[in-house]
């Protein structure tokens, strides 16, 4: 496995940094496919966009894979790279409802269940998938098919903006208006455009009784 210096990077992110001598790595390494036994060389569990950036400026520099873990459902374990950088989303979860405007806000390493439990308070939702741990990230980048498909259409479809770590480490906030490249690649064209740290969703009134 390789064995990197990363005390630089575990001094410049708000979040944790963890190595293969920490007591936490292997909890922070594992994924829902209990198969997938892939070592990082180091895991930032970043907890903003600014950690992100600063996590892919440390792998550029150090010609380091990346890999990005958000709910930790892909079953490939795409979501954690051998020998690299691990992005680790999950302490990004934080989901913000506006209720008149029906929109909600979902850091990238939110799950299906963080999503649904903070619209159903207000009667909305959007289209998530079938099992609650499913990350947002990757269930709308791949698309996001789920229980609500017939009646609000795909994820994608209710997706208003995103904001964007692109791999030079700027930030971007994409949309239909702004970066709509970026925005339309986004919409079901899976990964390599960037780490999403957060997703602007269009809601509708549906619950909390269905």
């Amino acid at each position: 496995m390789t064995t990197v210096e990363f005390a630089p990077l575990k001094s410049a992110v708000t979040g944790s940094v963890f190595g293969p001598r920490d007591p936490e790595y292997d909890d922070a390494r594992s994924i829902w496919n209990g198969q997938i036994d892939h070592r990082p060389a180091v895991i930032a569990r970043c907890r903003s966009a600014s950690d992100v950036s600063v996590a892919l400026a440390f792998a550029r520099a150090h010609s380091l894979e990346v890999s990005v873990r958000g709910g930790g459902h892909s079953y490939r374990g795409t979501s954690v790279c051998e020998g690299g950088v691990m992005i680790d989303l999950s302490a990004i979860n934080v989901v913000s409802v506006a209720p008149s405007a029906k929109r909600a806000r979902v850091g990238g390493g939110a799950t299906i269940a963080d999503l649904d439990t903070a619209t159903q308070e207000h009667g909305l939702a959007v289209t998530g998938g079938v099992i609650s741990d499913t990350g947002v990230g990757g269930l709308t980048l791949g698309g996001g098919m789920g229980w609500l498909t017939r009646t609000l259409g795909l994820a994608i479809d209710n997706l208003v903006s995103a904001e964007v770590v692109l791999a030079d480490g700027s930030i971007v906030r994409a949309s239909e208006n702004d970066h709509s490249d970026l925005f339309w690649a986004l919409r079901g064209g899976g990964g390599n455009f960037g780490v999403v740290t957060e997703f602007e969703y269009r809601l509708s009134e549906i619950g909390p009784e269905v």
